[in-house]
């Protein structure tokens, strides 16, 4: 990195140091908030967080200060579950999961054939990304080893934290898009050795799902995932019932569809599993014992009519939870949008779902979901400086509601209700302000 002056933002900083819970009054000291704080950074890290009062006088006579009186100062956004390649296919008139994916998936990711095609919307994806306030992402790419390559330069460019892969598909799809077990095997050996740890970038081992991979190719990803087991894993598991019948029929043997994958030995630390909508106790038991993490994902699991997450059972489970956009089924890549289609879900069970919980969620709690919470995630010293800077008067209706808003408590529902890109004030990636495009 380049040498970068220092720079401070101030304005209110809230960040979460623990889970607060999901009861209206936060666990004691989860939540850091200062309502006129100071954010030091350096080299793109956080060096001090404090009163802005008793840092200011400190600051380098050359410093930028960046002043956010009005905001809300919090640690950048993460999405743990995101297809990049469906960005053109958001809002797609369709049925449930298996017809979607041949009607809008398949078609659109058969066009990443085109290196060309894959660097422009790598390039969208990234932008439209920082304009929600996301600065890291775990997302699929599609089978073509050219579009983990769109996917990492886009991000690289701008110096984001990224989690990426190419997917593993054999059967069960069109020809265009699917590889063998083979391929599959020396295409991400190599994407791997030429990504995995270059500046912020990781690779994650990514067969779709089971339907789509031979008994053959979930043997290579379980190679791949033992050859290389600091990697993250993702794939989906149990989001439709017509899905699951298909996975029994597919794997008559196996004891459920977590077994499938279990018995290659992709359950594991650092698995992440999106949707696990339709699953019982014993699945959520052995995720936990495993070290497997679930991806909660309930804008597309509304769009889609494939059921509601059981948000109470999951945590009673202590499973690792992580709460994401999943674009394109998902219906923005706003993770505020997110939280209010959670809210809604929960609701729809009896489960309150507060915003403690959920601004908590889409900082600290999908860093840990993703093991990166030694780096982002919180406003702490050390950590990397991806920031987003929240406007509660950042729309018409926010701006109605912010006038009568007396607590953080009642600031940060109307955010996470009401909150759209507008309420996307500045994004900071590595401490350097983003151009976010209108």
């Amino acid at each position: 990195m380049t040498h970068q002056p220092t720079l401070a933002l101030r304005g209110p900083l809230l960040s979460f140091s623990a889970d607060p819970g999901v009861d209206v009054t936060p666990k004691d000291e989860s939540v850091v908030y200062l309502e006129d704080g100071l954010l030091w950074i350096e080299q793109g890290h956080i060096k001090h967080v404090g009163e802005a009062d008793a840092l200011l006088a400190h600051l380098p006579a050359d410093a930028e200060l960046h002043h956010y009186p009005d905001k809300l100062i919090m640690p950048g956004f993460v999405d743990p579950h995101v297809h990049f390649s469906q960005l053109d296919i958001i809002a797609s008139f369709g049925k449930q999961l298996l017809d979607w994916l041949n009607d809008y998936t398949f078609p659109e990711e058969a066009r990443f054939a085109d290196p060309a095609y894959a660097d422009a919307l790598a390039d969208a994806f990234i932008s439209e990304m920082l304009r929600y306030g996301t600065t890291t992402a775990l997302a699929f790419c599609t089978s073509h080893p050219s579009s983990v390559d769109a996917l990492f330069k886009a991000a690289s460019a701008r110096g984001c934290r990224m989690l990426g892969g190419k997917v593993m598909m054999d059967r069960n799809a069109p020809a265009a898009l699917t590889d063998t077990p083979e391929r599959a095997e020396h295409e991400s050996r190599a994407l791997i050795e030429r990504w995995h740890g270059q500046g912020r970038l990781e690779y994650a081992i990514t067969p779709r799902f089971a339907p789509t991979s031979s008994p053959e190719q979930m043997r290579v990803a379980g190679l791949l995932a033992k050859d290389y087991p600091e990697l993250i894993v993702q794939t989906h598991l149990s989001e439709n019932t017509k899905e699951i019948a298909w996975v029994s029929n597919l794997y008559p043997s196996a004891r459920d569809y977590l077994d499938v994958y279990d018995r290659v030995g992709l359950l594991k630390d650092r698995a992440v599993f999106a949707h696990a909508i339709h699953i019982d106790d014993s699945v959520r038991q052995r995720l936990h014992s495993a070290g497997g993490r679930i991806a909660f994902c309930p804008t597309s699991n509304l769009f889609l009519g494939s059921g509601l997450f059981d948000f109470r059972a999951a945590r009673e489970s202590k499973v690792t939870l992580g709460i994401a956009s999943d674009i394109g089924a998902g219906t923005s890549l706003s993770q505020l949008h997110t939280l209010a289609a959670a809210y809604q879900v929960c609701q729809l069970q009896g489960v309150s779902y507060t915003p403690w919980q959920g601004f908590y969620q889409v900082t600290h709690g999908n860093a840990v979901m993703l093991s990166l919470n030694d780096c982002i995630g919180q406003l702490k010293p050390g950590f990397e400086a991806d920031i987003v800077v929240l406007d509660p008067r950042g729309s018409p209706a926010l701006a109605r509601k912010a006038s009568r808003a007396t607590t953080l408590f009642e600031m940060l529902f109307n955010l996470m209700m009401l909150g759209d890109d507008r309420a996307i004030h500045a994004t900071y990636v590595q401490g350097r302000k983003m151009e976010l495009a209108p």
